[in-house]
């Protein structure tokens, strides 16, 4: 038998990523689902001043209604220039949740008089896990550089005007696999092997 781990998202994306974490790593008996794979619940809104706050909202939620244990990421971009915004703002920031084209949008022509040397971020996850043995929540952090203009049709989000240090393509140029091995996501999750696998050794009932 295996057991079963709730990441509290409905992007296909994320959830291969975390099924590829765990995979690498080696964790055997454990099954990664995802919201659309569970009986559907009013999810609560993500109004927490934090990403950990808001991954925490998630996880504790899904934990609730579900009874499985449960993951869930809060990400965003941080520019040096606007003080750290987007920040929690990232994925609504031009007013329109998920719209990804009219948020890049707005960011660039916000940094646009912004010369290349002050166009800094960073791109955080922080990750909660809350289960039977308590919570927890981790931080990824990827530094890079806001381009002028987006390049590459990868990933999503922020990802294609995105330079990560020492790159020379975007978040959105990088193969699934690269991105996957090096994102602030890869490395928050990073953090949480060792809970996952303890998961994965319990026998479920």
């Amino acid at each position: 038998m295996t057991a079963r781990l709730l990441l509290a998202s409905r992007n296909a994306k994320k959830l291969r990523e975390l099924r590829q974490v765990v995979a690498d790593a080696g964790i055997v008996g454990l099954e990664v689902v995802g919201l659309d794979e569970v009986e559907p619940f009013e999810e609560l809104p993500e109004d927490a001043p934090s990403f950990e706050g808001n991954a925490l909202i998630k996880a504790r939620q899904g934990y609730e209604r579900t009874g499985l244990p449960c993951l869930a990421d809060d990400s965003g971009i941080c520019v040096d220039a606007l003080n750290g915004m987007p920040g929690v703002l990232s994925a609504r920031w031009s007013g329109r949740h998920g719209d990804d084209p009219a948020n890049t949008a707005l960011l660039l022509a916000q940094l646009s008089d912004v010369p290349a040397e002050r166009r800094g971020g960073e791109f955080v996850s922080a990750c909660a896990l809350v289960s039977d043995s308590g919570e927890s929540t981790v931080r990824g952090v990827w530094r890079g550089t806001i381009l002028r203009e987006p390049r590459g049709d990868g990933g999503f989000g922020y990802d294609p005007v995105f330079l990560p240090e020492e790159s020379t393509v975007t978040a959105a140029e990088m193969p699934p696999e690269q991105k996957n091995a090096v994102s602030h996501r890869a490395r928050a999750l990073s953090s949480l092997v060792d809970p996952l696998r303890e998961l994965a050794a319990r026998v479920p009932e």
